[in-house]
């Protein structure tokens, strides 16, 4: 089966991923995730229907636009990928008419201009709500085309909402699997706590989820399947689920001397017995 890249860059993405997802996801007739993000997952299994969720407003309506008119939307945002916008000056104009406006159609053309024109595809905003990520300087942006035509025909299957993970949760019907692909936890315990916690995803949640994840499993027979760095902490947290190891080719470092390969642990919390429709 072929593999389909997301349009958007997404840090934490998981392409590289997939197929190792795919093989641990229950059969279902609906895909629940709580956090979609770029949605590589959505794009590379195979179910009838789909509940996609984020906290993102702003990635949230940039889907749905793209899923209710795909032809006038990337008409529209094509004209934003020309050289004269690949400078710095246009670029900070944009985030600064990105940040002043609330009309949600303005907001999704430069929400994907800046995903792609930003550095390193960040998506980051400041307290105030106001995104502040760089120009990246890139010779000539990628102009996602055909992955937006394959997002938006598959997101026919699709309903796209804004809301956090509990709230996802409580949508879950028997039938249904649920994938979650939260924050990463932090790699130690002695992890800087305040830029941890500067995703807005704290251990407390990361401990919330794996609660709400096994009483899904447990209590309603809705399995639940969690991606996360390989700690000592994750383990602790899905001590009930059953742990498998998955081997990524991925460094993450501060410093270019500290350099250590992390492996990502796929936790399954299964229903006791076979689920019928969702």
């Amino acid at each position: 089966m072929k593999k389909h890249r997301a349009f958007l860059k997404w840090a934490g993405g998981k392409y590289s991923l997939v197929e190792e997802i795919q093989r641990h996801l229950p059969p279902a007739r609906k895909l629940v995730e709580p956090f979609v993000g770029a949605g590589s997952v959505f794009l590379n299994t195979d179910f009838e229907q789909y509940l996609l969720a984020d906290i993102n407003p702003d990635l949230i309506n940039l889907y749905n636009i793209l899923k209710d008119d795909p032809e006038k939307y990337i008409e529209d945002v094509r004209k934003l990928f020309t050289p004269e916008f690949n400078q710095k000056e246009e670029y900070l104009k944009i985030r600064e008419e990105f940040n002043k406006t609330q009309d949600p159609y303005v907001r999704s053309l430069y929400f994907l201009y800046m995903n792609r024109h930003g550095f390193n595809g960040l998506c980051r905003y400041n307290k105030k709500g106001g995104f502040n990520v760089p120009f990246g300087s890139y010779k000539k942006p990628y102009f996602p085309e055909k992955e937006m035509y394959f997002f938006a025909e598959k997101a026919k299957r699709a309903t796209f909402v804004c809301e956090g993970y509990q709230q996802t949760f409580s949508r879950a019907r028997k039938g249904c699997v649920v994938y979650c692909d939260p924050p990463y936890a932090p790699l130690s315990s002695t992890a800087n706590f305040t830029s941890y916690t500067g995703n807005g995803f704290s251990l407390d949640d990361q401990a919330d989820l794996a609660d709400v994840a096994e009483k899904a499993a447990t209590e309603r027979e809705i399995p639940v399947l969690i991606s996360n760095h390989d700690t000592k902490l994750t383990r602790r947290l899905y001590h009930g689920a059953d742990l498998s190891v998955v081997k990524v080719r991925r460094t993450i470092s501060r410093n270019g001397s500290g350099r250590n390969k992390v492996d990502e642990l796929l936790a399954l919390f299964k229903s006791q017995e076979k689920s019928p429709n969702c």
